[in-house]
């Protein structure tokens, strides 16, 4: 074990957490790190269940504590590549991006010589003065979009602004506000949609609404903007961070999000492909608030629809 660390964090096993497996808990208190990268700290001993090297499917006992030693971070291979950042607000502590459609956050595992994705443009943009907390493969990266989501994205340009927003999005203290456009004409104008999310059993690649003993809990708020024609333009407000929940949440209720590849339909996909030229999901991350590390003042963001997503609503409004 390398003795060039710069954190190490400890935390009590919870009773909800008694009997889950310890890459799938350090995920819900680290959710700016993959499974894989936590898997691979649990492998090389830095993470310690009572005081022991554990493993990675290890189901954590009644309260146990779990220590968690973050090493100096490898260093970088990725390549630095100027992609003209949209730069919403930058500071010396942290970075807002309005990310672009169909751009990854970072490279797969093993996909370390990619250039193309969101992590190789803030390398252009910030030099490698970033934080490395979140891994070699994910330097400032504090939380995750898809790659078919628009929308506004924080880096950390330090240790300590990682830390503390980390801190926040485990806490759920950043609010994060989403626009879609559903199929279907949903009601109540307003609502909540809670139920646990975990992997798809019928299709590992894919998340699904399970029960609770599979998955996690999650929660999803809206809000009807408009209605046009027989679909739904929503404002969401995610209290939780699961993979794909929006996407997974409003199918399950029988409103899947227009374009989506994956959980929406195809036919009205090709529909909205042919009359309005949108290919991609319509989801856009349109706000964002949280309390900035050093200043501790509330900072809020917010995003317009791009003009993909924009141009389909106006041209639904015009009766198209």
């Amino acid at each position: 074990m390398s003795k060039d660390l710069v954190q190490k964090e400890s935390f009590v096993a919870t009773p909800e957490e008694e009997g889950q497996r310890l890459d799938k808990v350090l995920q819900a208190h680290f959710p700016s790190m993959s499974r894989s990268f936590l898997q691979v700290l649990i492998k090389d001993g830095f993470v310690m269940v009572s005081g022991k090297p554990a493993k990675s499917s290890q189901q954590l006992g009644p309260r146990q504590k779990i220590t968690i030693t973050f090493p100096e971070a490898k260093s970088l291979n990725l390549k630095p590549k100027d992609m003209n950042l949209d730069v919403v607000f930058e500071d010396k502590d942290l970075l807002v991006i309005n990310k672009p459609a169909g751009l990854v956050v970072h490279p797969g595992v093993g996909d370390t010589h990619s250039e193309d994705s969101l992590v190789n443009a803030i390398l252009h943009h910030c030099g490698k003065d970033l934080s490395g907390i979140g891994g070699v493969k994910r330097p400032g990266i504090v939380h995750r979009l898809d790659k078919d989501t628009s929308g506004l994205i924080v880096v950390a340009k330090n240790d300590n602004a990682h830390r503390s927003l980390t801190d926040q999005f485990k806490n759920r203290e950043v609010k994060k506000n989403y626009v879609a456009l559903l199929v279907g004409h949903l009601e109540p104008s307003k609502g909540s949609i809670e139920s646990p999310i975990g992997r798809d059993p019928a299709n590992r690649k894919k998340m699904a609404v399970v029960r609770e003993t599979e998955g996690k809990m999650a929660i999803t708020k809206y809000r009807v903007l408009e209605y046009l024609k027989d679909f739904t333009l929503v404002d969401i407000s995610l209290l939780t961070g699961r993979t794909h929940q929006i996407r997974v949440h409003f199918t399950s209720i029988g409103f899947p999000l227009v374009g989506d590849p994956m959980y929406g339909r195809e036919k009205m996909n090709k529909y909205f492909d042919k009359e309005y030229g949108l290919t991609r999901v319509f989801l856009h991350a349109a706000r964002l608030s949280f309390t900035h590390p050093r200043t501790q003042k509330k900072e809020e963001f917010e995003c317009p629809l791009p003009p993909d997503l924009d141009s389909v609503v106006t041209e639904m409004k015009a009766g198209k």
